[in-house]
């Protein structure tokens, strides 16, 4: 199954929308964020600050009456300079482009498994900027294996579980950290998809560099192929 087949397979596990976040959230009260380098907004505050972006997002979400602000699908972001984790001294080595879908909403907010699935690992993941508790979710649909990644989580979202735990679809999962366990990041999930998670634990590369944007792009596709936000 080539890149291309995977996402249709991925498009078609459902016709209706899977969660990750709480069911009763309207999909109307989603709204999709610019957050690339090609955002003026970005250049009112301080970027390097968790706190300036937590009250640029709770803004947006009253200005656009909505409870979740979503996107970021490879998309070329400059906060990641904030982070000598993500930067290389050369350009095209530098770690930009973003490989999962960001929800954006309060700390503490639960987060639900989209598909059936058992725990194939989890971690604290503490570089600055980096996916603080992380859970990975490994899936078998079809007899089609892939793993999903939950990152940004709250520190009790990890502090139970067990390898090879079994979670039905819809099932509550994890809490969303604040900024003090997050990365230092206005809370959010990132959720990525994985075809192959090589030998990651924990872990796996949620943001790419251009030189190796194209490996990425057909080993992560699209979250919203199971989302279906609009």
């Amino acid at each position: 199954m080539n890149a291309t087949q995977f996402s249709s397979f991925l498009n078609g596990i459902s016709k209706e929308p899977l969660y990750v976040l709480d069911k009763t959230i309207p999909l109307n009260k989603y709204t999709p964020i610019n957050l690339s380098e090609t955002n003026p907004d970005l250049l009112a505050f301080n970027v390097a600050n968790s706190q300036d972006w937590e009250t640029y997002l709770d803004d947006y979400l009253q200005n656009k009456q909505s409870q979740v602000a979503y996107g970021g699908y490879l998309e070329k972001r400059s906060i990641y300079k904030r982070s000598s984790y993500f930067n290389e001294s050369h350009k095209d080595l530098e770690r930009n482009i973003h490989l999962g879908i960001d929800l954006w909403l309060a700390a503490g907010s639960c987060i639900y498994t989209p598909l059936d699935g058992t725990i194939h690992s989890y971690a604290n993941n503490v570089n600055h900027g980096d996916y603080g508790p992380t859970i990975i979710l490994k899936h078998a649909i079809k007899n089609v294996v892939f793993y999903s990644l939950y990152g940004h989580l709250s520190l009790e979202s990890i502090s139970s579980l067990r390898i090879g735990q079994a979670f039905k679809a819809g099932d509550y999962l994890a809490t969303l950290g604040s900024a003090e366990v997050n990365g230092d990041y206005a809370p959010h999930l990132h959720f990525q998809l994985i075809r192959d998670i090589e030998n990651y634990n924990g872990d796996y590369p949620g943001v790419s560099n251009k030189k190796d944007l194209q490996f990425y792009v057909n080993n992560c596709p699209d979250p919203n192929l199971l989302l279906k936000l609009p």
